[in-house]
């Protein structure tokens, strides 16, 4: 095996350090040309699928979330989760709250009037109860 050495890279100004600019004109260009031309990355949270033979259960992390500050709605065969993030303001400024959201895709099979959802120890989980239908039988070959 063979290693090696990572070396930082270097940056360079077109200033001289010693011509009065207490930094150069151009730090910070690329990173302003980033914000401007990159997609937006999107706040998430962890979510799981998983599947028996009478229910799909969606499980999401979400620790250090209030009850109170998770919203669930199904809509157009999407169940949408949406948290606010609450963090207490720092040295008299207000309190800032962060939006996530991550929705997911429902087939057609759900009773939805039937979903229940819970949230215990940071972890949300919604049971989305299968149609009839959908079920599974076992056909008898006469």
């Amino acid at each position: 095996m063979r290693l090696v050495q990572y070396t930082y890279p270097t940056y360079r100004t077109l200033s001289p350090a010693l011509s009065g600019f207490a930094r150069s004109p151009w730090s910070g260009l690329e990173a302003e040309i980033d914000r401007w031309f990159a997609p937006e990355t999107v706040a998430r949270f962890p979510v799981e699928l998983r599947e028996d033979k009478d229910n799909t259960f969606v499980r999401a992390e979400l620790a250090g979330v209030n009850k109170a500050d998770i919203a669930l709605e199904i809509a157009d065969g999407n169940l949408t989760i949406t948290v606010t993030r609450k963090t207490p303001g720092v040295d008299g400024q207000p309190e800032t709250a962060t939006k996530f959201t991550r929705s997911v895709s429902l087939n057609d099979t759900v009773q939805t009037d039937k979903v229940t959802a819970s949230y215990e120890n940071g972890l949300l989980t919604v049971t989305l109860p299968k149609a009839e239908i959908a079920k599974p039988r076992a056909i008898a070959i006469s």
